[in-house]
């Protein structure tokens, strides 16, 4: 086959047409395990809110290797030098960054796998790939892991102005149709150079630095952390818990082999083997929503009622506060729901359940985002600005919630 067909263009409605570079980019978008993204939704449960909200992570990966591609160009431009190799290994790390998520995500963080996160699961997967092509991953590995000398190759990947976050703002609030959280990225990949090895904003970049960090203010607000899309995801993890449970104690759930692997073992990143990589390679929204399906006749009340909620959008109240609720508050609805249903405390438990959401759109404890001023003096995006909410923006926002059976609100 010859190389030219391996150059191929896609039609991205972001950002128009998107070039894949090179074969090994080719290749790599062409395995299963890319493939796999295809089947995994971007913002999992939130199009229960915003019916537009279908792109998939497979959309979202390839938008940022296209605004990675334009990013090298302009550090490039401005006098950085970046090899062959290193543009090379820049595609591969975003382009991979997110390879490691599970079905709707981070509902599978904290209920399939025990405490395992995407990002680690990505680097097996990384590796795993890495194998399979005689090691031509190994410098985009390197970078991924922050172990490159070049620091600011790490910043374009993963820091708080990075081309994942940039994608993903534009991406979500164009199919969300949240406008709040659309950004002007051209503007700021504009605004990018390279001053001792560190990434910066030039100064008369400020403006739209202010515009993105404002943007990933509302975005959390309005569609991660809403309070619809919130109930549905923590229904979701909980259904998920009552599978394993119940598979763990012998009961026989009608699911996908992949599935029944996960919810018949329990997996720690020490135990995620080979085997277990491809089994989980095999995950997708898919064998979710199925599953959901067929436990909605299974004979387990919790099972089916909580599958039900998520087929059918019938979901959990939820109560969403500046103050915290206690635990009797959780305790009286647990006691009252299982009266009613005359079931136990424990399985009554699962309707019901209290947390916290947190939003910090920029923080100061982490790496800054660092404007280069025309004195050429480099300064945090908090002192550089005159605007008193980029200020604001530092403060973690709390919110308690507590969420409950429709029924109980009515009593």
């Amino acid at each position: 086959m010859s190389q030219i067909n391996k150059l191929k263009i896609l039609n991205d409605p972001i950002y128009g047409f998107i070039t894949i570079p090179d074969t090994l980019i080719y290749d790599l978008v062409q395995h299963p395990y890319f493939q796999r993204l295809r089947r995994i939704s971007q913002m999992g449960l939130s199009y229960l809110v915003y019916p537009g909200a279908h792109h998939t992570r497979f959309h979202h990966a390839l938008g940022c290797m296209h605004i990675m591609q334009k990013a090298v160009e302009v550090i490039r431009f401005k006098g950085t030098e970046i090899s062959k190799e290193e543009e090379r290994a820049l595609y591969v790390a975003i382009l991979l960054h997110d390879i490691g998520h599970g079905p709707f995500s981070h509902a599978m963080e904290h209920s399939i796998v025990e405490d395992v996160n995407h990002e680690s699961i990505s680097l097996l997967f990384m590796d795993k790939l890495n194998a399979e092509f005689n090691g031509e991953l190994s410098l985009a590995i390197q970078i991924f892991k922050g172990d490159y000398h070049r620091k600011f190759m790490l910043q374009l990947i993963s820091s708080q102005l990075d081309m994942d976050r940039m994608d993903y703002l534009k991406r979500d609030s164009f199919y969300s149709g949240v406008a709040e959280g659309n950004i002007n990225s051209d503007r700021l990949i504009q605004m990018m150079t390279v001053v001792e090895d560190v990434l910066v904003i030039e100064e008369k970049g400020i403006y739209s630095v202010e515009k993105f960090l404002m943007a990933r203010r509302l975005m959390y607000w309005q569609a991660y952390l809403h309070k619809t899309s919130l109930v549905a995801e923590l229904i979701l993890t909980k259904v998920l818990k009552r599978a394993k449970e119940l598979t763990q104690k012998g009961i026989v759930l009608n699911c996908s082999a992949s599935l029944s692997f996960f919810l018949q073992n329990k997996i720690t990143l020490e135990s995620f083997d080979d085997a277990t990589l491809d089994l989980f390679a095999q995950l997708d929204d898919f064998d979710i929503i199925s599953a959901l399906k067929n436990w909605q006749s299974h004979d387990d009340y919790v099972l089916k009622s909580l599958s039900r909620m998520i087929i059918n959008r019938d979901l959990l109240k939820i109560k969403i506060s500046e103050e915290k609720f206690s635990q009797e508050d959780a305790d009286v609805y647990i006691t009252t729901f299982a009266k009613l249903n005359n079931i136990s405390l424990h399985d009554a438990g699962y309707f019901v359940y209290k947390g916290k959401i947190k939003n910090q759109a920029y923080n100061k404890e982490a790496e800054p985002i660092r404007i280069y001023k025309k004195d050429k003096s480099i300064e945090d995006v908090v002192t550089a600005s005159d605007q008193l909410n980029i200020k604001a923006l530092t403060k973690p926002v709390t919110k308690f919630y507590i969420c409950f059976p429709k029924v109980l609100a009515e009593n």
